[in-house]
């Protein structure tokens, strides 16, 4: 940290590039006495507009309130100039400590693995960088402590706080201290009833739940583009999602343990986004690597083991890529499969709301409570629009927990399991168990986040059959169909 002379009289703030016109989302820090001293200077890397936050990026329920104004204070006429660097999801320093009545000055470098911007309230900061490129930003004179911190979507519960600390006397007038943060001005989504989710999946089309048919490929060959964008939820609220190929969950892989998956990954969003396939065994420090916007990568993995595995990004922080839609299956069947009549994937995942059309709340998501629980995405959907099979089929039900949090006790009301696989391993196959004598079956298919399974029932009779999630709070959030059986 260095000290210096001011080389020149304070500038008033312009807008960043790409905001002009657009509703402020940082409050400014006012100065008493002074001129708010907020001239904005970005690398040259950074003139592009793409580089620049956007709403998608940033916005949302991470952007929680703006930094309260200094306290009044006399200006020194010096500036203390500060250098702040990115070490895993820490800014490091994350404490500086500024003379009271200096002018501050930091310089941000992203020596991150993905984009961050340094942010103090709603409209002081600087943009959204890629790693290895700089901004720098003029706070003001410091006459209280402040915080600042990166405003992507989860950075800031992830811990990417900057503590700002006035140091000397008081300043006129004031006690000093720290001053807290103020509401943010957009109010947070309310979560709607189970009436209007309902609703809601009625009037759209369901995601299909089909298990597709195996050919006789053994590489498989995949592009999975990452898009953001936004989706209803219920009449009159919307969320951000991010997705592989446009749908969450991404796109359903299926094969046989030995096959080969070549995934090309695109990013088209705004932020850093990469993936994950538990199906495969390799090394995660390339294939798995946060890409830019723009950017690709291609990952290869044999499947040499059977299951039904998760994919899902793994960009920190990785339970806001999940919650925000960035997650889904591939089958890889056992060998010696018995036929089945009706083959269904059911993808169980959690959504936190945040302000409407923004990302998800990560501060709720910590929590691990979450406002909605979908199977396929969607809550409810299955009610609006039921699998069916007929009197005696044999249905099977390939479930996943995508979590990102919450466990999943799989069940079908007025139904039996005679057959159930869940990592690695049957428990009970054709209504006959390991050590067990006489017919036996089970009644849940028991997983947490992350594992996967399935089951085998025949209906005895026509009606519906619901199945959910027999943590009766998690059905009663969306982790609900039905299964109509015709005679």
């Amino acid at each position: 940290m260095t000290t210096t002379s001011p080389d020149g009289q304070p500038t008033a703030r312009r807008p960043l590039p790409g905001q002009e016109g657009t509703p402020v989302q940082r409050a400014a820090l006012a100065v008493m006495g002074v001129v708010a001293v907020v001239a904005l200077s970005v690398a040259a890397v950074l003139a592009d507009p793409s580089l620049v936050r956007t709403d998608a990026a940033g916005a949302g329920a991470d952007d929680v309130g703006a930094a309260s104004p200094s306290a009044p204070v006399s200006p020194t006429g010096r500036t203390t100039e500060v250098t702040v660097t990115v070490d895993g999801m820490a800014f490091t320093p994350a404490r500086i400590e500024v003379p009271r009545g200096d002018a501050l000055r930091i310089t941000f470098t992203n020596t991150g693995d993905q984009r961050h911007d340094l942010v103090f309230g709603d409209t002081l900061g600087t943009p959204a960088i890629a790693p290895g490129a700089s901004a720098t930003v003029d706070v003001g004179v410091i006459g209280s402590d402040l915080e600042g911190w990166c405003s992507l979507p989860g950075h800031r519960q992830m811990g990417m706080t900057l503590q700002v600390v006035a140091t000397g006397g008081p300043a006129a007038g004031s006690t000093g201290g720290t001053h807290e943060a103020a509401p943010s001005d957009d109010p947070e989504a309310p979560v709607p009833s189970a009436a209007q989710l309902q609703a809601a999946a009625a009037s759209t089309e369901p995601h299909p739940a089909e298990l597709p048919p195996l050919d006789d490929a053994t590489v498989r060959r995949y592009t999975f583009t990452v898009t953001e964008t936004v989706q209803a939820v219920a009449p009159g609220l919307t969320r951000a999602v991010w997705t592989y190929n446009g749908t969450s969950p991404g796109p359903l892989l299926h094969g046989r343990v030995g096959d080969t998956f070549e995934i090309t990954l695109v990013n088209e969003g705004t932020m850093g986004h990469s993936i994950d396939f538990h199906a495969g065994e390799l090394a995660p420090d390339e294939p798995m690597r946060t890409i830019e916007p723009g950017e690709r990568l291609e990952y290869t993995f044999t499947a040499d083991r059977a299951g039904v595995w998760m994919y899902h990004c793994s960009t920190m922080p990785m339970s806001q890529h999940i919650a925000n839609g960035m997650f889904g299956a591939v089958v890889i069947e056992p060998a010696e499969l018995d036929p089945v009549d009706r083959q269904f994937v059911l993808v169980q995942s959690e959504q936190y709301l945040g302000a409407d059309g923004g990302p998800a709340d990560a501060s709720k998501a910590a929590t691990t409570i979450p406002d909605i629980v979908t199977f396929n995405g969607r809550a409810f959907q299955y009610d609006a629009h039921p699998l069916t099979a007929r009197v005696g089929e044999r249905v099977r039900f390939w479930v996943l927990d995508a979590g990102p949090n919450a466990a999943l006790s799989f069940h079908v009301v007025g139904g039996q399991f005679d057959t159930v696989w869940t990592e690695g391993a049957y428990s009970v196959r054709a209504g006959a168990g390991d050590g067990t004598t006489g017919a036996t079956g089970a009644q849940t298919l028991p997983l947490l986040a992350a594992q996967g399974g399935f089951v085998e029932m025949v209906a005895p009779e026509a009606g519906h059959y619901p199945f959910v999630n027999h943590q009766m709070s998690l059905a009663e959030k969306g982790a609900h169909g039905v299964l109509a059986v015709q005679p």
